[in-house]
């Protein structure tokens, strides 16, 4: 059962989530879409097929025994044991859609079977019994199984519309035996082996659905950045077909771990579809601006939007004679004396998505201090209307960015050290935003945001389009590199 689970399960986003999803009603908007091509498709049935034949063989099937009437020989009584597939190889396959659900058939297959025999029977004068193994070749195999997948408030629910196995042909080849045994093999056991072989291949894929159907509802629904923030990953929406694609969204806003975040305070607008020169890849990510909107909505409620800046790479910036031709009033005041900058955003972030990137607007308030023994004096405050750009990059399978400060608006707010020279200050506080804010928010910015993929997968030859409120990734999938005991650990999870 266990090897059944775990090649549905390596297979799970991109089969049931492309192949057997089954739309449900919600009023929830979803914030990140996933686009799964055909090309996603076709290496998403491929894996499966090959994982599946990987993963359930060899399967032993039940003993079978009979009596049988052998012309001239009379009553004899036969046991196959030790009855097992050890092989199966897929000549075609194929998927269908359809009203009810998706149909995934897998054709032409072959299949071979070992066996141990054995038969006794009795005459007047004494007992005959003989044993030997055998091998069993299965032509024309055709598997087939048609699923739905229900949300179910945010996860999914797997369920097995039909599933069944066709058997055409078998032969069957003898170690040992007589030519009357052969004979009396294929007339009282073919019809019992194939049936076994049909129904217990029919039993193993149900009962792996149903142990992935239980993976599935345990798909988390968040997914942590750090201890602050978490995406939000649930389902909502209903998916939507294509005779080459097929589009899901989740939630796909960022909130406090733990926390229920209120999707209601945003709203995605009208979008333009994705250009019809789009590259050609097997899936597409898009993250509506909303999704960094909240993100910087998280970590501002958190307080985690204000610096002290006392050290500088060029420390004169922070000391009162630095600023002499810049504040005379403030050397004059505190000569020689050492300055803390206070800086706290005063709103959360503006993120727009642009074309080739995301456009940032923040607004903050600077408050000048000076270092008096152990005492920070507060002489001024600046506000600042700050524009910058960020310019996206993958990560593996995290979405990251480099920051770039575009310009910078110098307003005073209050001073106790009378009026300043704003475009001195403006371009002193500009120069400490490049050299100090700035490489210290690419430093986290750099370990990037987690993108909905599903454990065991990476991302490969991604590229990015940013256009009407939305970022897209255009990218293949490979499987990643891990050990047997990562995947056995987590067959389903997200990361």
């Amino acid at each position: 059962m266990g090897s059944f689970t775990k090649f549905m399960a390596s297979a799970i986003f991109f089969i049931v989530l492309s192949f057997f999803l089954v739309p449900t009603r919600t009023q929830e908007e979803g914030f990140i879409s996933f686009v799964i091509s055909s090309k996603g498709l076709e290496f998403s049935k491929d894996l499966l097929i090959e994982q599946a034949v990987s993963s359930i063989i060899p399967l032993q099937l039940p003993q079978i025994e009979k009596s049988v009437k052998i012309p001239l020989v009379g009553q004899v009584h036969v046991v196959l044991s030790n009855i097992t597939i050890y092989n199966v190889d897929i000549a075609s396959s194929y998927v269908e859609t359809g009203d009810s659900g998706i149909a995934l058939i897998a054709s032409g297959a072959t299949a071979n079977l070992s066996m141990d025999w054995c038969y006794s029977y009795s005459t007047w004068l004494f007992d005959i019994s003989d044993h030997g193994d055998a091998s069993i070749q299965v032509e024309g195999m055709e598997v087939g199984v048609t699923l739905a997948l229900n949300g179910q408030e945010g996860t999914l629910k797997l369920s097995v519309l039909e599933c069944g196995c066709y058997v055409k042909d078998i032969s069957i080849k003898l170690d040992g035996g007589a030519s009357w045994l052969y004979q009396g093999l294929v007339d009282a056991f073919e019809g019992q082996i194939v049936s076994a072989v049909e129904d217990n291949i029919s039993k193993k894929i149900r009962e792996g659905i149903m142990k992935l159907d239980f993976l599935l509802q345990s798909l988390p629904k968040q997914i942590a950045l750090d201890d602050i923030a978490a995406l939000n990953v649930t389902f909502v929406g209903n998916p939507v077909f294509s005779n080459s694609s097929i589009e899901f969204q989740i939630n796909g806003l960022f909130m406090a771990p733990n926390d229920d975040f209120a999707s209601s305070l945003y709203n995605k607008g009208s979008l333009d579809p994705v250009p019809f020169n789009a590259p050609a890849k097997m899936v597409e990510i898009s993250l509506h601006e909303n999704v960094f909107s909240s993100v910087s909505l998280v970590f501002f409620k958190a307080n985690y939007m204000q610096w002290v800046i006392n050290k500088t790479p060029d420390q004169s910036l922070l000391n009162t004679a630095g600023w002499k031709y810049i504040v005379p009033q403030l050397y004059k005041q505190y000569p020689n004396e050492d300055m803390e900058l206070n800086i706290s955003v005063s709103s959360p972030p503006i993120m727009t998505v642009v074309n080739n990137g995301i456009n940032i607007t923040v607004y903050s308030d600077v408050t000048i201090g000076v270092m008096d023994a152990d005492e920070v004096i507060p002489v001024a405050c600046i506000s600042l209307e700050i524009h910058a750009s960020c310019s996206p990059d993958i990560l593996i399978n995290k979405l990251a960015g480099t920051v770039k400060l575009n310009h910078v608006t110098a307003y005073l707010k209050w001073s106790k050290i009378g009026n300043l020279h704003m475009h001195l200050v403006q371009a002193v506080l500009s120069t400490i935003l490049k050299t100090v804010v700035v490489p210290y928010v690419n430093l986290h910015l750099w370990k990037g945001l987690p993108l909905p993929l599903p454990h065991g997968f990476t991302l490969h030859n991604s590229e990015i389009v940013s256009i009407n409120s939305r970022l897209t990734i255009f990218s293949d999938v490979a499987i990643a590199e891990r050990s047997p005991t990562s995947v056995s650990k987590s067959l389903i999870s997200i990361r």
